[in-house]
């Protein structure tokens, strides 16, 4: 009996599957986050690895005729000595078979359409959009990083808001709803001791901006679910935000699709899934296209596995809990 692995490895979880020729996913594994990009490169390795045994329980690796991994972070193994690190790692768990390792974005591509090419625009911590073809990612609109870009990212919205505190301290602006809800979340409740003059609020600026530097950049993005909440409480400057934030998403989406096309568009991440108003905004302003949401990017990498192993009509894996 043959079978395929697919492995979904990001920045703070990492789950595998094991399907068979017929789709049937026959074990599951998971373990932490294994970007190698915000781990080192043998624990990212060895976290993928243990799902990956795991999943197996008392199956031969030997029997595995393909693997995908989907990673974030996967850019790292341009670095030789950090693929050797994987590659040494997939020997040791005895997998004989090409372990192929894609980007994060195109098994959750692979999760939502069989279709091969398509769009798929992600937006969580970061924000990127590819071009798919042939279930491959072929190109890429923004994704920079939080220095350079990540456009309509929670990071991105986590530091319009502090932005947006800190105007409306500098400006005399009113401190309730989002400036209110970003100053104690930031400084806890001191934050709201602002008395109405100069004096304390360059003080709270000053603590809001010394507070924000003091962490990792892509903390601020503990901020946006501040910006939705705002939002959806008709606040005008979340609502301005949230807007930004999904024209471009919108535009990076339809600015990696060729004049006229009519593939699907993928949407991937908290900011654009579930009850987001910025996802919202995004299907509205893509009305007439066919916008699909990702729905398990382990059961994409199996499913892109399950095609190296079997064949293009190979079934794609039933969804399960994991």
């Amino acid at each position: 009996m043959s079978f395929a692995v697919g492995v979904d490895a990001g920045g703070t979880s990492t789950r595998a599957a094991l399907v068979d020729a017929a789709g049937a996913v026959l074990g599951t594994g998971r373990g932490e986050g294994a970007n190698p990009n915000a781990h080192a490169p043998e624990v990212a390795a060895g976290r993928i690895a243990g799902a990956i045994t795991a999943a197996l329980g008392d199956c031969d690796p030997g029997a595995v005729r393909a693997c995908v991994v989907g990673m974030a972070g996967v850019s790292k193994l341009s670095d030789q000595a950090v693929a050797a690190v994987f590659a040494a790692a997939w020997t040791r768990i005895g997998l004989t078979c090409a372990v192929r390792t894609v980007a994060d974005a195109e098994v959750a591509y692979a999760s939502a359409t069989p279709a091969p090419d398509g769009t798929v625009v992600v937006a969580g911590t970061g924000s990127i959009v590819g071009r798919i073809r042939k279930r491959r990612l072929a190109g890429t609109t923004g994704g920079y990083g939080w220095l350079l870009g990540d456009e309509g990212s929670a990071f991105w919205l986590g530091r319009e808001a502090v932005r947006s505190t800190l105007e409306a301290l500098g400006r005399g602006r009113p401190l309730d709803g989002l400036p209110s809800a970003v100053l104690t979340a930031a400084l806890g409740p001191s934050g709201l001791d602002v008395r109405d003059d100069d004096a304390a609020r360059l003080a709270a600026a000053r603590a809001l901006i010394t507070a924000a530097n003091a962490e990792a950049p892509v903390r601020l993005a503990r901020f946006a679910p501040l910006v939705s909440a705002a939002h959806d409480a008709g606040e005008p400057a979340a609502r301005e935000i949230v807007a930004r934030a999904a024209g471009f998403l919108a535009e990076n989406a339809l600015a990696a699709r060729e004049p006229g096309e009519s593939t699907p568009i993928v949407l991937v991440g908290s900011v654009l899934t579930g009850a987001s108003p910025v996802g919202e905004l995004v299907r509205r302003r893509l009305t007439g296209l066919e916008v699909l949401t990702s729905s398990d990017g382990v059961l994409g990498a199996a499913w892109l596995a399950a095609v190296d192993a079997f064949g293009e009509g190979a079934p794609r894996p039933r969804p399960q809990r994991y």
